[in-house]
């Protein structure tokens, strides 16, 4: 049985590229199209759900941010993937706090669509190489996650923990203005940071993020 795909986009010739492309896939079908985040809320009220949204971030209406974090916050079985022309780092954390499950490039070939869509299926993300860390939805019980999680709490000095935090707010400072906030010089910001990379096997700041998120860090 194929999974259903819902198109997001307001470029006409874009959703008519991806859905030649999902359907010749193995295993999926765009059952639904939308320009914007509302259509695709109507939409949805009068058809059901699918299993995957891929949502462009850049959209008239109701924007890809604030469509991911709707289906986030009213249908969180629908794994959204964000469509961009260019996945900087901005755009990426501000999508992954929105409840992005990972990221296309508007220039994917049908090899990484496939794998983007199995990776979403299987384990309810994908994410690039790029992007350092591979998120997995918790399968384990809670007692077991929780005890990880105070394992690689332990791992993390204070100083640190502030460095993470800053990095992870809203208004994403840049290394130089976080420290300043910290009363510390830039080299041992980038010691700070230097110590997370290695300790997690992260290579940059929407690395950072993903871990934060992954390890319920963010309040």
């Amino acid at each position: 049985m194929a999974h259903n795909v819902a198109l997001v986009d307001d470029h006409l010739l874009v959703r008519d590229g991806l859905t030649t492309m999902v359907n010749g896939l193995n295993g999926y079908t765009v059952t639904m199209y939308a320009g914007h985040g509302q259509e695709l809320v109507d939409a949805m009220s009068k058809n059901g759900h699918p299993d995957i949204a891929i949502v462009d971030l850049n959209m008239p209406v109701m924007d890809g941010f604030e469509t991911i974090a709707w289906l986030k916050a009213n249908a969180p079985k629908v794994r959204a993937l964000a469509l961009t022309f260019d996945a900087v780092d901005g755009a990426m954390i501000r999508a992954i706090r929105a409840g992005a499950r990972g990221f296309l490039l508007k220039d994917v070939r049908p090899p990484q669509m496939q794998i983007a869509l199995d990776s979403i299926m299987n384990t309810g993300y994908f994410f690039t190489e790029e992007m350092q860390l591979s998120l997995v939805e918790q399968s384990a019980p809670q007692t077991l996650a929780d005890k990880e999680r105070d394992e690689i709490l332990a791992m993390i000095t204070p100083r640190e923990m502030e460095l993470l935090l800053l990095v992870c707010s809203e208004d994403e400072p840049t290394y130089e203005e976080i420290a300043k906030k910290m009363g510390a010089s830039r080299r041992t910001i980038d010691n700070f940071r230097t110590h997370l990379f290695e300790k997690f096997q992260l290579k940059s700041k929407v690395g950072l993020v993903l871990f934060a998120v992954k390890w319920g860090l963010l309040k």
